[in-house]
Protein backbone atom coordinates (compact mmCIF):
# COMPACT_ATOMS: atom_id res chain seq x y z
CA UNK A 1 0.00 0.00 0.00
CA UNK A 2 1.13 3.40 -0.87
CA UNK A 3 0.19 6.76 0.51
CA UNK A 4 0.87 10.16 0.06
CA UNK A 5 -0.77 13.40 1.59
CA UNK A 6 0.27 17.13 3.09
CA UNK A 7 2.05 16.22 6.97
CA UNK A 8 0.28 17.79 9.85
CA UNK A 9 3.26 17.65 12.30
CA UNK A 10 2.34 17.65 16.37
CA UNK A 11 5.12 17.48 18.99
CA UNK A 12 5.64 14.56 21.89
CA UNK A 13 2.51 13.00 24.14
CA UNK A 14 -0.33 13.42 22.26
CA UNK A 15 -2.72 12.28 24.54
CA UNK A 16 -6.20 10.19 23.49
CA UNK A 17 -7.61 13.50 25.10
CA UNK A 18 -6.03 15.78 22.63
CA UNK A 19 -6.86 13.06 19.80
CA UNK A 20 -10.51 13.19 20.45
CA UNK A 21 -11.73 14.84 23.69
CA UNK A 22 -13.70 13.08 26.33
CA UNK A 23 -17.03 15.22 25.65
CA UNK A 24 -17.29 13.30 22.56
CA UNK A 25 -16.87 9.92 23.48
CA UNK A 26 -21.12 9.45 23.27
CA UNK A 27 -20.70 8.23 19.72
CA UNK A 28 -18.53 5.72 17.81
CA UNK A 29 -19.54 7.07 14.50
CA UNK A 30 -15.93 8.10 12.67
CA UNK A 31 -18.10 11.10 10.82
CA UNK A 32 -18.79 12.22 14.21
CA UNK A 33 -16.00 11.77 15.74
CA UNK A 34 -13.94 13.63 12.87
CA UNK A 35 -15.36 16.39 13.16
CA UNK A 36 -13.40 16.83 16.48
CA UNK A 37 -10.16 14.88 15.72
CA UNK A 38 -6.88 16.99 16.92
CA UNK A 39 -9.10 19.73 18.23
CA UNK A 40 -7.44 20.38 21.33
CA UNK A 41 -3.70 19.62 20.13
CA UNK A 42 -5.16 22.26 16.88
CA UNK A 43 -8.34 23.82 16.75
CA UNK A 44 -8.32 23.99 13.08
CA UNK A 45 -7.07 20.50 12.29
CA UNK A 46 -10.71 19.49 11.24
CA UNK A 47 -11.46 21.96 8.90
CA UNK A 48 -7.50 21.53 7.61
CA UNK A 49 -6.99 17.69 7.03
CA UNK A 50 -7.82 16.26 3.66
CA UNK A 51 -8.54 12.63 2.80
CA UNK A 52 -4.61 10.89 2.45
CA UNK A 53 -3.34 13.35 4.72
CA UNK A 54 -0.29 12.01 7.50
CA UNK A 55 -0.01 12.75 10.98
CA UNK A 56 3.75 13.30 12.16
CA UNK A 57 4.41 13.33 15.69
CA UNK A 58 7.25 12.75 18.07
CA UNK A 59 7.41 10.61 20.76
CA UNK A 60 4.68 9.00 22.89
CA UNK A 61 1.89 9.29 20.15
CA UNK A 62 -1.48 8.47 21.59
CA UNK A 63 -0.62 8.40 25.37
CA UNK A 64 -3.22 8.23 28.32
CA UNK A 65 -6.51 5.94 28.33
CA UNK A 66 -7.22 2.93 26.28
CA UNK A 67 -10.22 4.42 24.33
CA UNK A 68 -10.32 3.10 20.64
CA UNK A 69 -12.18 6.33 19.99
CA UNK A 70 -8.53 7.96 19.21
CA UNK A 71 -7.13 6.02 16.05
CA UNK A 72 -11.01 6.14 14.79
CA UNK A 73 -11.37 10.01 15.03
CA UNK A 74 -7.80 9.77 12.73
CA UNK A 75 -8.85 7.20 10.36
CA UNK A 76 -12.63 8.58 9.99
CA UNK A 77 -10.96 12.32 9.52
CA UNK A 78 -9.40 10.90 6.30
CA UNK A 79 -5.60 10.23 7.47
CA UNK A 80 -4.03 8.02 5.45
CA UNK A 81 -1.25 7.04 8.01
CA UNK A 82 0.90 8.72 11.71
CA UNK A 83 4.41 8.54 11.92
CA UNK A 84 5.74 9.07 14.96
CA UNK A 85 8.84 8.53 17.18
CA UNK A 86 7.10 6.07 19.44
CA UNK A 87 3.30 5.57 20.28
CA UNK A 88 1.87 4.57 23.38
CA UNK A 89 1.13 0.70 23.69
CA UNK A 90 -2.72 0.68 23.67
CA UNK A 91 -2.97 3.26 20.76
CA UNK A 92 -0.84 1.27 18.84
CA UNK A 93 -2.62 -2.06 19.09
CA UNK A 94 -6.00 0.06 18.54
CA UNK A 95 -4.84 1.52 15.37
CA UNK A 96 -4.19 -1.96 13.85
CA UNK A 97 -7.18 -3.08 15.81
CA UNK A 98 -8.98 -0.60 13.08
CA UNK A 99 -7.08 -0.74 10.28
CA UNK A 100 -4.69 2.68 10.80
CA UNK A 101 -1.41 2.57 9.18
CA UNK A 102 1.45 3.49 11.56
CA UNK A 103 4.77 3.87 11.77
CA UNK A 104 7.99 4.15 13.58
CA UNK A 105 10.72 6.47 12.91
CA UNK A 106 12.04 8.97 14.72
CA UNK A 107 14.87 10.00 11.89
CA UNK A 108 11.67 10.88 9.86
CA UNK A 109 10.11 12.87 12.62
CA UNK A 110 12.98 15.11 12.44
CA UNK A 111 13.21 15.40 9.04
CA UNK A 112 9.69 16.29 7.97
CA UNK A 113 7.88 19.53 8.25
CA UNK A 114 4.43 20.51 8.74
CA UNK A 115 3.06 21.12 5.21
CA UNK A 116 5.57 18.92 3.56
CA UNK A 117 4.15 16.56 1.01
CA UNK A 118 5.66 12.74 1.91
CA UNK A 119 4.52 9.35 0.54
CA UNK A 120 4.63 5.67 2.01
CA UNK A 121 5.41 2.22 1.22
CA UNK A 122 4.06 0.66 3.82
CA UNK A 123 4.75 -2.69 3.15
CA UNK A 124 8.77 -2.07 3.41
CA UNK A 125 8.37 1.17 5.75
CA UNK A 126 10.01 3.69 3.35
CA UNK A 127 9.52 6.78 3.52
CA UNK A 128 9.65 9.64 1.32
CA UNK A 129 9.64 13.64 2.09
CA UNK A 130 8.44 14.83 -1.72
CA UNK A 131 9.22 18.39 -0.62
CA UNK A 132 12.72 17.79 0.60
CA UNK A 133 13.68 15.11 -1.20
CA UNK A 134 15.01 13.36 2.17
CA UNK A 135 14.42 9.32 2.32
CA UNK A 136 14.03 7.42 5.65
CA UNK A 137 13.04 3.71 6.37
CA UNK A 138 11.09 2.88 8.90
CA UNK A 139 10.64 -0.51 10.15
CA UNK A 140 7.98 -2.84 8.24
CA UNK A 141 5.07 -4.39 10.21
CA UNK A 142 5.17 -8.57 9.30
CA UNK A 143 2.90 -9.29 6.55
CA UNK A 144 -0.19 -10.80 8.56
CA UNK A 145 0.00 -7.20 10.20
CA UNK A 146 -0.02 -5.62 6.80
CA UNK A 147 -3.09 -7.90 6.08
CA UNK A 148 -4.89 -6.48 8.85
CA UNK A 149 -4.07 -3.03 7.67
CA UNK A 150 -5.46 -3.83 4.23
CA UNK A 151 -8.43 -5.38 5.19
CA UNK A 152 -9.13 -2.18 7.68
CA UNK A 153 -8.80 -3.95 10.87
CA UNK A 154 -8.74 -6.96 12.94
CA UNK A 155 -12.72 -8.03 12.22
CA UNK A 156 -12.45 -7.64 8.63
CA UNK A 157 -9.00 -9.71 8.59
CA UNK A 158 -10.80 -12.55 10.92
CA UNK A 159 -14.14 -12.30 8.42
CA UNK A 160 -11.99 -12.88 5.37
CA UNK A 161 -10.10 -15.92 7.05
CA UNK A 162 -13.33 -17.54 8.10
CA UNK A 163 -12.84 -17.71 11.69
Amino acid sequence: MKYSGKVHKFGADIDTDAIIPARYLNTFDPRELALHCMEDADPDFPQKVKPGDIIVADKNFGCGSSREHAPIAIKGAGVSCVIASSFARIFYRNAINIGLPILECEAAVEGIKAGDEVEIELESGHIKNLSSGKEFQAMPFPEFMQGIMAKGGLINYVKGKGV
